[in-house]
């Protein structure tokens, strides 16, 4: 008896060690695909949480137009900032959030086209508990290309409108 007893413990305790393990395995299948490597980690003055960049087209005279990705980690978002010119976003994983200054909050998520007009405020960033892959398109960089201005309180962030 002393041994079946040993047995049913031994059992009970690698079948939670191996649901344990598909669990993990589970949540890390359940992360972002990423497209792009990640790039540079974004300036901690631009950014609540961590950001980070990765240059795809570099601004010259030809093309005068910037692309490139940013992964947001659950939770970051930009400060909010102006395009001279306007941006395009195209979102190409996770979950977040983008708003223009005076409007509602809107969900973003994988397959979403969100065009930022030039010189208007405006914020964009992952949820809570979902990171959020962006590629950004910035034209016309001869107006100019950002001008960052105040976070994103935690108040404007979580309010749904």
């Amino acid at each position: 008896m002393k041994y079946s007893l040993i047995a049913v413990f031994a059992l009970v305790t690698l079948f939670s060690i191996s649901c344990d393990t598909q669990e993990k395995q589970q949540v890390a299948s359940s992360d972002l695909n990423a497209i792009f490597p990640k790039g540079e980690l974004g300036p901690a003055e631009n950014f609540t949480g961590k950001a980070w960049a990765y240059s795809m087209v570099p601004n010259d005279t030809t093309y005068n137009t910037l692309v490139g990705n940013v992964y947001f980690e659950p939770g970051a978002r930009s400060n909010w900032h102006i395009h001279p010119a306007g941006q395009i976003l195209v979102i190409t994983d996770g979950v977040g959030y983008h708003q223009i200054k005076g409007q509602p909050r809107q969900t973003i998520k994988k397959g979403d086209v969100v065009k930022c007009p030039p010189n208007v405020m405006h914020w964009h960033g992952a949820s809570p508990d979902t990171g959020l892959q962006q590629m950004y398109i910035i034209s016309n960089t001869e107006k100019g290309i950002v001008k960052w201005l105040h976070p994103v309180s935690d108040e404007e962030y979580s309010k749904a409108n």
